[in-house]
């Protein structure tokens, strides 16, 4: 069998599996108990897991600068949503297969009611976040990507936190209103460019046949920004985010913010640049100033959490503001440091907010300020979390520093100005990061934590081997980043030749 036959079964099997594992919950719902639900949860997530893995490292040895391994399989003759990697969605799918892993093993260990209707929900949201990732079709990005969202709603209502139901209306109305907006800019795309369907491939033969007028280019782009933006809580849209991932269950809360909140980032380097060069350098400025606002408006609003999950979650948000900056230089350099940002926050994201869900079960306590000396009664989760943050800080030997280094980078020749207040966000992160650590792990307890501190156990195997999971992928990009670099400057740099020439 041709690597090329194996590669396009990888593919099938990454995004497939999880959405089998969900009809497989779905179909023989009575006949499952708890413990059936998580083998199934887990195996297909394992599943999905190495194929993906698999399928980076044989896309790094042979990559290619165009979209390779497309396929196009038949089902009871119905046509499937064509499939296909190239270097920009690679790591993004790699990244999906982790963090859906990491999720469904902490769900594994969890004491959840109703745990096969929990992972038939988890399952989906995996499979429709892979299949996102891997199709080549627009409109096929759009639909999985509204059939990974769907589940968190659900999950949230069911065995969401404090604040479940607002939560759940608010990210409901934004995310709606976002994908509408950001679905008429897929349309009207389609429809100037005349194209015979809404596969890339097709786009960009059309784009070829008829360019875009400048002011179609100002118009869709601008579509596509506010209505993704959104969707990754691109200042001012971004209430809605921090509430969510606060009060959603750990493991959806890990899928979301940790890979579905990059999609609208991803749409916009994987469709926007290429159609639209023109619109994106007419709005750099506007985009800038509009991640500047992520970076140091709300990065200071993290840093006045005393609630360990809010303070997350609103991290989350400020620094996806980093990533628009990286976008908005429309260099390789930039745009570059924004997929391997996009993918060591993904990660670390998800690591953070597991482990605070473990600090919260055995502290009793949400707030950080009634915490305190946790270090010495759970060594291992200390260092976990001590590593999650350091990460997030952009520390090296994590994934997460070369992206925030070529993004500062790029900027300096785009505004000295911008790169200088950019860079601010990474001291601003320290302060919350590590005032964080100090307050939970270190010191002496606070009084309601001293009465039972001394029974506060360390994590157990289960909890290891997902921080393991997620914790070693930082650590490899971070030693080995030319794992995703190589084939991306590759891709980008005749992606942007264009937009370079015209600049």
């Amino acid at each position: 069998m041709e690597m090329n036959e194996i590669c396009k079964i990888l593919i099938n099997a990454s995004v497939y599996a999880p959405i089998m594992g969900a009809v497989l919950l779905a179909i023989f719902f009575p006949f499952f108990g708890n413990r059936g639900a998580r083998v199934v949860g887990v195996g297909a997530s394992i599943i999905s897991f190495v194929s993906a893995i698999v399928l980076w490292f044989e896309f790094a040895g042979n990559y290619s600068v165009g979209i390779t391994f497309v396929s196009t399989p038949l089902l009871f003759d119905i046509p499937l949503p064509p499939l296909g990697v190239n270097a920009i969605s690679m790591p993004m799918l790699a990244l999906a297969g982790i963090v859906g892993l990491a999720s469904a093993l902490w769900a594994s260990r969890t004491d959840i009611g109703n745990a096969r209707l929990y992972f038939l929900l988890l399952l989906v949201m995996q499979g429709g976040l892979m299949g996102a990732f891997a199709t080549t079709n627009v409109l096929w990005m759009y639909m999985f990507h509204e059939f990974a969202l769907v589940p968190t709603f659900v999950a949230t209502i069911l065995w969401g936190g404090a604040g479940k139901r607002m939560a759940s209306m608010q990210m409901a109305i934004y995310l709606t209103l976002g994908a509408l907006v950001s679905l008429v800019g897929i349309i009207a795309l389609y429809a100037q460019l005349n194209a015979t369907d809404f596969n890339l491939y097709s786009l960009a033969v059309a784009l070829a046949k008829s360019p875009l007028s400048a002011g179609w280019q100002y118009k869709i782009f601008g579509l596509l920004m506010f209505g993704l933006g959104t969707l990754v809580s691109l200042f001012p849209f971004y209430s809605w985010a921090p509430r969510a991932y606060s009060a959603a269950p750990t493991s959806f809360a890990m899928l979301h913010a940790g890979v579905l909140k990059k999609f609208g980032l991803y749409v916009l380097i994987q469709v926007g640049l290429p159609f639209l060069a023109g619109g994106c350098l007419d709005w750099s400025k506007v985009m800038a100033i509009l991640a500047l606002f992520n970076v140091i408006f709300i990065g200071l609003v993290t840093m006045a959490q005393k609630d360990l999950k809010l303070m997350i979650s609103y991290s989350s948000v400020a620094h996806m503001g980093l990533c628009f900056l990286g976008i908005a230089t429309m260099s390789v350099l930039g745009i570059g440091g924004a997929i391997l940002l996009m993918f060591g926050h993904g990660v670390s994201v998800a690591l953070l907010f597991m482990l605070s869900n473990a600090i919260v079960n055995r502290s009793g306590q949400w707030d950080m300020s009634q915490m305190g000396g946790l270090y010495k009664q759970t060594p291992v989760l200390a260092s976990f979390f001590l590593a999650g943050t350091l990460a997030s800080l952009g520390l090296p030997m994590f994934a997460n520093f070369w992206g925030e280094l070529t993004i500062l980078t790029s900027l300096w020749d785009f505004s000295p100005v911008i790169c200088a207040l950019g860079a601010t966000g990474l001291v601003i992160s320290a302060i919350y990061g590590l005032r964080a650590f100090a307050n939970i792990f270190m010191g002496s307890p606070s009084e309601k934590l001293s009465l039972k501190i001394r029974s506060i156990e360390d994590l157990n195997w289960k909890e290891k081997l997902s921080a393991v999971v997620l914790l070693s992928a930082l650590v490899f990009v971070g030693f080995c980043p030319s794992s995703i670099t190589e084939s991306l400057n590759a891709n980008l740099s005749q992606l942007l030749t264009t937009t370079i020439q015209s600049k």
